[in-house]
């Protein structure tokens, strides 16, 4: 702030508080004019209730008077006075420094318990798996729900069903990292029937309900296009992070329509790095608490990572 605005500040300031105090005190003097007998408004409700105009008691009027008084004292420690920053030299951003300091060292002290640990022994620890849960609600949670089961286009967390890879070390690395996954488009690479044949392909991989006319036709499309990602037998492969197409867990849905959609416009997915907002040790116990709560997929509701 520019000198010429603390002047400013600060008269303007003063002057209201003077002007205030001086209002304050010449409306807490009696007049002479002013007498027990008609001392009155000229205001009268249900013909005997008349409003006075007496001086505030003393009691209120110090009371106001204190408050002007602490006004002042609260103007002479903390800042208030445009650049004049108050002989206790507080500053909001020292507040803060000094609580996120605090709060640094509680949560090391607690960090420091967990820390290098195997995740799998954490997943068995209740009081990690406590602190993890409270880690994934309040940053996984939006995108993979409360019990991280996942929605469309959001993966499923708490099953074996895993894209890059179940086990804790890759789950960490797909926190800490990130993972961008990519379904190309090939409508063009597919022309007339063939995205309708490679769907129905697709499907019967998947064991649905089929056109087999169409699967056939569509199987060495399959093997020439789509095996180089998903594999020949269409298992797809972790390196990759291609989804497995035999099994019945789908993250976009595995109805006709929607396969066919997948095949000609393509998906694209993304796992934002977590690393520099949560740092390792949250994302640690979050794994841990994801482990814990995995079980075998038991129905075609899941949706795979």
């Amino acid at each position: 702030m520019s000198t010429s605005w603390t002047i400013y500040v600060v008269v303007l300031t003063l002057v209201t508080i003077a002007a205030l105090l001086w209002l304050l005190l010449s409306n807490a003097r009696a007049r002479p004019e002013q007498s027990k007998a008609g001392n009155t408004t000229g205001h009268v409700w249900d013909e005997d209730l008349v409003e006075l105009n007496n001086p505030l008691p003393r009691w209120w009027l110090w009371l106001f008077i204190l408050t002007v008084m602490f006004a002042l004292g609260y103007l002479v420690l903390y800042p208030g006075l445009g650049n004049f920053a108050g002989t206790l030299g507080w500053t909001s951003d020292k507040a803060a420094d000094a609580e996120l300091a605090e709060t640094n060292a509680r949560l090391e002290s607690l960090y420091a318990g967990f820390r290098d640990r195997p995740l799998e022994q954490l997943a068995h620890d209740p009081a990690a798996v406590k602190v993890g849960r409270n880690v994934f609600a309040n940053n996984c949670a939006a995108c993979h729900g409360s019990d991280a089961r996942g929605a469309k286009g959001y993966p499923n967390l708490v099953d074996e069903d895993s894209l890059y890879g179940a086990d804790g070390d890759t789950m960490l690395a797909s926190v800490l990292q990130g993972r961008h996954g990519v379904m190309p488009p090939l409508g063009a690479t597919l022309p007339g029937n063939g995205m309708d044949e490679v769907a129905n392909y697709v499907l019967a991989l998947s064991g649905q309900a089929h056109d087999a006319t169409l699967a056939a036709a569509g199987k060495p499309k399959f093997e020439g296009i789509c095996a180089a990602c998903h594999g020949a037998d269409g298992k797809g492969n972790r390196a990759l992070g291609a989804p497995n197409l035999t099994d019945d867990v789908w993250l976009y849905g595995g109805d006709l329509a929607t396969i066919r959609e997948t095949i000609e416009k393509g998906r694209g997915g993304v796992m934002p790095a977590w690393e520099p907002i949560i740092g390792t040790d949250r994302a640690r116990l979050a794994v841990a608490w994801l482990l814990s709560q995995r079980a075998p997929a038991a129905s075609g509701t899941g949706d795979a990572r």
